[in-house]
């Protein structure tokens, strides 16, 4: 199974690693940090529509947060994921 990862564990940022799943599997998203608990579906929602505008419909979505901004966060799923298709680590 191939990984990619984008961001750091730094203050105001976030740490994102994508997965590929299995055909039809659909989109998961796992949040930890010290965030998560207050705006987890927010940040689902944001990984989401970043993902959906990628055109990716089976992916596995895992974000360490330590407090990016949402723009930080949609930034991170992105390149993730670009590395993930490109093959680029």
């Amino acid at each position: 199974m191939n990984t990619a990862q984008a961001g750091t564990l730094e203050s105001m940022d976030c740490l994102v690693t994508v997965s590929e799943a299995a055909q039809g599997a659909g989109v998961k998203i796992q949040i930890a940090g010290s965030s998560a608990a207050r705006f987890k579906s927010a940040m689902e929602k944001k990984a989401a529509e970043v993902i959906a505008s990628m055109g990716v419909k089976d992916i596995d979505i895992s974000i360490q947060d330590n407090g990016a901004l949402d723009i930080v966060l949609g930034a991170r799923v992105e390149a993730a994921v670009k590395r993930l298709i490109g093959g680029e680590r």
